[in-house]
């Protein structure tokens, strides 16, 4: 039986194929992010949860991570 790690943040898409697409750590891959900054990773972690965080593939094939900075 294979067992599939899920990531908190990215879920099934593995977090090296996901970048993020704002501010000052943009460009950067989620595994980066969660590697040398586990703040800023905890609080996209806290982001999603809270609904505030999305990932959408762009034209180039590549997965972008948002975080929506307004109140629901």
């Amino acid at each position: 039986m294979a067992t599939t790690d899920i990531s908190p943040l990215t879920g099934i898409i593995a977090e090296e194929l996901v970048y993020v697409d704002f501010g000052e750590h943009e460009g950067k891959s989620v595994l980066e992010i969660a590697d040398t900054l586990p703040d800023f990773y905890e609080f996209l972690v806290e982001s999603k949860e809270g609904g505030k965080c999305i990932i959408r593939r762009s034209k180039d094939k590549s997965f972008r991570l948002y975080v929506s900075q307004t109140a629901h």
